[in-house]
């Protein structure tokens, strides 16, 4: 699936199923809250935390929450983010083409 087609499908999602879109200010603290639950399931399986019982660690269903909801907010405030996407990797390679392999602290 691409990007485009990704945003295409939450649009239809929503249009069918969730009524509207929430507003951005909403989805922005839901983005908060989703990348939250993201970063609990890293500290608990990469650090040093550990699971409480019963508690959520499907990392990938976490991450496809966090997409759905930057879609979201794409999609309501008119961004195309394939086309989003592919500046800001030019960007970065402009930016960063030979920053990081000159950092010593990655070798």
């Amino acid at each position: 699936m691409t990007i485009s087609e990704a945003q295409q499908k939450v649009d239809s999602w929503i249009k069918t199923y969730g009524v509207r879109y929430f507003n951005e200010l909403t989805n922005m603290a839901i983005l908060a809250e989703e990348t939250g639950e993201v970063a609990k399931i890293i500290a608990r399986k990469y650090g040093e935390q550990s699971f409480k019982e019963n508690e959520n660690n499907d990392l990938a269903d976490e991450l496809a929450d966090v997409l759905w909801v930057v879609i979201c907010l794409a999609n309501q405030t008119g961004i195309d983010l394939t086309e989003a996407f592919n500046k800001n990797l030019e960007k970065k390679t402009k930016r960063d083409n030979t920053r990081h392999i000159n950092n010593n602290k990655l070798k």
